[in-house]
């Protein structure tokens, strides 16, 4: 009998080690992390939570450090100094529902607006541009080639009205004034590219809400390679730190393409 039951328990203890050796890992669920990609807010405030982008939450304040995330199975895990973890509760394309530290259900919607982008811009203020002519004179070489670039800033009556609420929480409404921004680049006596830039120009690389509070204020040539001379616009919201920043690429054959600067 004494020898029956050592049997038993070496069988057993057999079993428990050969389980341990078996056991794999927690996978992670890469689909569930595929689909938390992207900006997320809050379904009720509507506030920006978090950016997912990788393996990473990019939060909206400059005091909160970006933190490494995995989803494990139904849980969300954040690497900040403890591992954290957050029971998911439901989660589609468009909807990401998890329970936090306090047993509350967090309920959040994927953004649709391309403001909330703005959020995550850590950008540095321009100074506001207004009712001031200015005028810029660039010459480079390029393959032994002279190259001369004007950039003129001009004053416009055109008003752009931004609302805000004083602290009384009354609304109001402060005039600013556009600028128009002519372009020209020559190689000698030759004209490579002339225009003028309103801010229309960019509605296709700036979100409309923004566009529509915004200023042009400046353009400066920041240097030139093989792509071509290359500048920068940049689009503000008075009063604020918020601004556009749209690289103006002028090639060498004289097409001209825009882009954002990130």
């Amino acid at each position: 009998m004494k020898y029956s039951l050592l049997a038993v328990c070496l069988l057993l203890c057999a079993c428990s080690q050969n389980n341990r050796q078996t056991a794999e890992p927690a996978k992670e669920n890469t689909e569930a992390k595929r689909m938390l990609q992207g900006i997320w807010v809050n379904s009720v405030e509507g506030d920006v939570a978090f950016r997912a982008k990788g393996d990473t939450l990019f939060y909206p304040d400059t005091t909160s450090m970006p933190v490494k995330f995995r989803i494990i199975g139904d849980t969300l895990e954040l690497q900040d100094v403890d591992m954290v973890k957050y029971p998911v509760i439901k989660q589609t394309e468009n909807l990401f529902q998890f329970r936090n530290q306090n047993g509350d259900v967090v309920s959040l919607k994927r953004s649709e607006d391309p403001v909330d982008a703005m959020s995550f811009r850590r950008a540095i203020p321009h100074v506001l541009n207004q009712n001031k002519l200015i005028k810029k004179d660039t010459v480079i070489f390029w393959n032994s080639e002279r190259y001369h670039i004007y950039t003129q800033v001009n004053p416009t009556t055109y008003k752009v009205i931004k609302t805000s609420y004083n602290d009384e929480g009354v609304e109001v409404s402060n005039v600013y004034y556009d600028n128009i921004i002519n372009l020209a680049i020559f190689n000698g006596a030759r004209r490579l590219y002339s225009s003028d830039f309103h801010k229309s120009a960019f509605k296709s690389h700036v979100p409309a809400e923004f566009l529509s509070q915004s200023v042009l204020s400046d353009m400066t040539f920041e240097k030139a390679d093989a792509d071509g001379l290359h500048s920068m616009a940049y689009l503000g919201i008075p009063d604020s730190q918020a601004n556009f920043i749209v690289e103006v690429l002028v090639s060498w054959t004289g097409k001209m393409t825009l882009s954002v600067k990130e």
